[in-house]
């Protein structure tokens, strides 16, 4: 049996009386004391702090420069990477021949390197995938001491900015450089949860003090991966490996937004990209499936894997929840799927069968619960 790696924030997440779960290869905490529920809730009305070392965090630099970098980049994703200004970071993919999705990651301009964060379950494969396939004038490394924490939610720039002043000054998807005490934190205003907040990369080594530090803020809970799971849910964003994977495409996954102009059929620097046949098809007319929003008319949450049926008594499946569960914000479920595009448009309804039952789901949009970054 492999042990389970520990990211230098174990010993704080003992310190806290975290429930510890294997995820990813780590050992992580999924809940606290406070519960899953109320840890939601928390974030939602405060400021939750996460624990995201497990992700991978990955350098990307170039002898010929930082244009030739992003170029060499764009090989390998379907968005535009030259047109991320420095100190800003951009949501990307990357694509296989196929047109399906390897994995989902954050890509910041430092103003002379790339810096990414890709997910734990795929970051070796990742950076295998990198080194693979770009040219070499580049040079990939892999960041394995330094740790990274999520602080999310309507207080969290009030916490932060105790520590770290100048955060106030950054907006949505701000990507800075800032000199803590002598040393350099990489902060993002960024996030998973659908709430203003930022993402710390910090030394290792200063990691548990800074945790316990902005925890023992009055408007600061440590927040493990359940109800990291269903903020993610109400702000409608994809969990890779469940509501997009090898097999589904930008435009079926319905993130088609994060393709710029630049990118699509008569851009300036069109494809160029794995699966790009498929891809601009696909933007250029539409998929066959897309990943939609469902509401349950029940009470009872509907889980990834649960079957989706046009009508109570029609014999074929056309589609299924990827993600699903009980949103504590909204106080009745919800649930992520795909469907047939000509069922995805809001109000439709479709069937679940839970348990032996057809239980009526109606199609609606996303997010489920309205995002409040600071734009």
């Amino acid at each position: 049996m492999t042990a389970l790696n520990k990211t230098p924030l174990y010993d704080f997440h003992i310190s806290q009386q975290a429930k510890m779960v294997p995820f990813a290869g780590y050992d992580m905490p999924v809940q606290y004391p406070l519960g899953v529920m109320k840890e939601h809730l928390h974030t939602r009305a405060a400021a939750g702090l996460f624990d995201v070392s497990h992700m991978g965090q990955v350098m990307l630099t170039s002898d010929q420069g930082l244009e030739a970098l992003c170029l060499a980049l764009e090989a390998l994703v379907p968005v535009s990477i030259t047109g991320i200004a420095a100190g800003r970071q951009r949501y990307g993919v990357f694509t296989n021949e196929a047109g399906g999705i390897l994995d989902d990651l954050m890509i910041a301009n430092t103003g002379d390197a790339l810096f990414l964060v890709v997910n734990a379950a795929c970051k070796s494969e990742d950076i295998a995938h990198l080194k693979a396939n770009l040219p070499a004038h580049v040079t990939v490394s892999e960041i394995t001491d330094r740790a990274l924490l999520a602080l999310q939610g309507p207080s969290a720039e009030t916490a932060l900015s105790r520590l770290v002043p100048s955060v106030t000054e950054m907006r949505f998807m701000d990507s800075h450089r800032i000199d803590v005490d002598g040393t350099e934190w990489w902060i993002s205003r960024s996030g998973y949860t659908g709430e203003d907040g930022f993402e710390i990369s910090l030394p290792a080594d200063a990691a548990e003090a800074f945790a316990q530090t902005i925890c023992d803020m009055d408007e600061v809970a440590p927040i493990g991966l359940g109800a990291r799971d269903s903020l993610r849910l109400e702000a409608g964003l994809c969990l890779y490996g469940h509501d997009i994977d090898t097999t589904t495409s930008p435009a079926e996954g319905n993130i088609a937004w994060a393709i710029q102009k630049v990118r699509r059929t008569d851009g300036a620097r069109a494809g160029g990209f794995a699966g790009e046949a498929r891809i601009l098809a696909e933007l250029d007319g539409a998929p066959t499936r897309l990943r939609v929003g469902l509401l349950p008319q029940g009470r009872a949450p509907m889980r990834e894997g649960t079957p989706l049926f046009a009508s109570q008594d029609s014999a074929d499946q056309i589609g299924v929840i990827t993600s699903g569960g009980f949103a504590p914000s909204l106080e009745h479920p919800i649930a992520m799927g795909y469907l047939p595009i000509e069922l995805s448009a809001s109000g439709t309804e479709v069937f679940a069968e839970l348990r032996g039952k057809r239980l009526p789901v109606h199609v609606t949009d996303m997010p489920f619960r309205p995002s409040t970054y600071k734009r």
